[in-house]
């Protein structure tokens, strides 16, 4: 990902979410996968947007699609470097109508999350972040504002998951980080940890790579961090694509 590339970048996740948003206004069916979370026919029109823009855009870079793998269909990543896409982070937030779901676009190279966009459709709000570059938020109308995140002091403000609260585990975590807590669906706590509203978000179960990269990219380069529960790297390109528990943080 490189800077030459980022306004047609976020063009195509705008494309992309003007599609999902003609099925969040009307009729979208819906199934399941084999591990029981939800897909929608959004989901799939909207990777099918990302992919044949990032074929344009950057032919040279293969691309790892969340609905790719449970079809799977597997892309060569063994040049170290991929786009990483969820089309629709956040399905049961889309499926519930609250708005808070995100289009998800992240670069990886040599195992590291460097550039991503976060865009949320329904609210208007669009990030984007490269590692060298900083971060910036796009406005509505098209103007774009650099964003970091917020200095440590005075209190600090947790988001956590509609849809994949924990349980006891996580809350003994937060507690442990006295911090207040407000619920926010989708990678767009990233973003808005990025953006200086909120301190930090934290999970303690199991996630994939299509999940955090955009997010994490984002947040490292408006000056956060993103680590593993026990400080070490998150990291991208692993066997199954599977991510352990982490914890990202703004003002470090």
């Amino acid at each position: 990902m490189k800077p030459e590339q980022i306004d047609a970048l976020i063009a195509l996740v705008l494309k992309a979410g003007e599609e999902v948003m003609r099925f969040y206004d009307g009729e979208c069916a819906t199934r399941s996968k084999e591990d029981g979370s939800p897909v929608t026919e959004a989901d799939v029109a909207a990777e099918t947007i990302l992919l044949a823009g990032l074929a344009e855009i950057a032919p040279e870079i293969p691309a790892l699609s969340e609905e790719q793998v449970e079809a799977g269909s597997l892309p060569d990543l063994s040049g170290g470097r991929f786009w990483c896409i969820d089309p629709i982070d956040g399905t049961k937030e889309f499926i519930n109508r609250t708005g808070e779901f995100t289009v998800c676009l992240g670069y990886s190279e040599d195992g590291e999350a460097t550039g991503g966009l976060l865009h949320s459709p329904a609210l208007g709000r669009t990030f984007v972040g490269l590692k060298g570059w900083g971060a910036i938020e796009v406005l509505a109308d098209g103007s774009k504002r650099p964003i970091q995140v917020r200095a440590p002091g005075g209190d600090k403000l947790a988001l956590v998951s509609r849809s994949h609260h924990t349980g006891r585990k996580l809350d003994d975590f937060l507690a442990a980080e006295g911090a207040d807590q407000k619920v926010v669906g989708s990678a767009l706590k990233f973003g808005l940890i990025a953006a200086g509203e909120a301190d930090l978000t934290a999970r303690v179960g199991p996630t994939c790579e299509w999940d955090t990269c955009a997010g994490q990219a984002v947040l490292e380069a408006a000056g956060g961090s993103v680590k593993l529960l026990d400080g070490s790297a998150l990291t991208y390109g692993k066997p199954g694509f599977r991510n352990p528990g982490f914890v990202a943080r703004g003002g470090l």
